[in-house]
Order: C-alpha cells, then sequence, then structure tokens
C-alpha cells in the first residue's frame, strides 16, 4: 500500500487523514501501541523480515516458471511489482524503523539461503523462550498427598 497509494484510497476508510505521511505515521504508531500493550500483559512479540535479494528472487520467478510443480506460486503480477523493488525497500526500511522497538523488535533475516535463514529465525525463537525462564509448577506436599488420595480411588 506504500508503494501503491490507491489502494488505501479506494479502501473507503473513515476519517482518512490528508496526506500519505499522516496516514502511516498513525498506522505505525497503531501497531507499536497494539504491540507495547502485548508486552505489558506478557505476550512477546518477534518480527521476522526475511530479506531475499533481487537476483535470488529472480531464481526464485525462473525455478517457479520451470517447475511445473511451482507454477501455481508464479504470476505476471510478480514481474510488475517487481519493476518497483526500489520503492518496496524504501517502504520496508521506513516500517521496519518506524515499528523496531525494544519490546518488538525486527529482526532481519538475510533470506537468500533458505536453510541458513531458518536457523537464525529458529534460534530468535528459542532464544525468546528460554529468556521467559518458564517451568512446570511445582508440587506442595499438600497437592501431592491430594494427588497420591486421588490415586488410590483410581485404583480400586
Amino acid at each position: 500500500m506504500r508503494v501503491h497509494p490507491e489502494i488505501v484510497r479506494a479502501e473507503g476508510l473513515p476519517d482518512v487523514p490528508a496526506t500519505e505521511t499522516t496516514i502511516w505515521h498513525e498506522r505505525y504508531r497503531s501497531m507499536v501501541d497494539l504491540e507495547r500493550h502485548l508486552h505489558a500483559n506478557g505476550t512477546r512479540v518477534m518480527k521476522f523480515y526475511l530479506h531475499l535479494s533481487k537476483d535470488e528472487q529472480r531464481k526464485r520467478f525462473l525455478e517457479r516458471i520451470d517447475d511445473p510443480q511451482k507454477n501455481w506460486k508464479f504470476s505476471l503480477a510478480d514481474i510488475e511489482e517487481r519493476g518497483y523493488w526500489k520503492q518496496y525497500m524504501k517502504a520496508y526500511e521506513e516500517c521496519l524503523s518506524a515499528t523496531s522497538t525494544r519490546e518488538a523488535p525486527w529482526y532481519i533475516v538475510p533470506a537468500d539461503d533458505k536453510r541458513t535463514s531458518r536457523l537464525i529465525v529458529s534460534r530468535i525463537i528459542v532464544d525468546t523462550l528460554d529468556a521467559l525462564k518458564m517451568t512446570y509448577p511445582k508440587s506442595s506436599s499438600e497437592r501431592r498427598r491430594e494427588l497420591l488420595s486421588i490415586r488410590e480411588r483410581l485404583v480400586r
């Protein structure tokens, strides 16, 4: 929508701000506010931008054309949108800069090599989960006695 502002104008949104800059400033602020709220309530937000180079995108498009099993993944619109590469990169950069926070950072992952990008994402997820220091609840001696009593009833 940053690259094709006519899409936003066609949404028929009420009270659309006068300028495009204002629209995006408000949307980015809404995203950051939501993520801050989620973080304050115990949810960890992890955002990943899988950065594919233009050359790797071209290679993958050729694979999709050449492999009948992957034909469904390709559209002429992909080629048309590729012509807006610089505009997309600028839009991504602005979005990532405006919405990356300490509570919900963006992780920009090189994605030309699928295995490497998957490993990087997996490592970040595991590290984030480990930092939560989650454990199973410990049973008190009173709870243990209760469970043993229940067990006896089940065995009978």
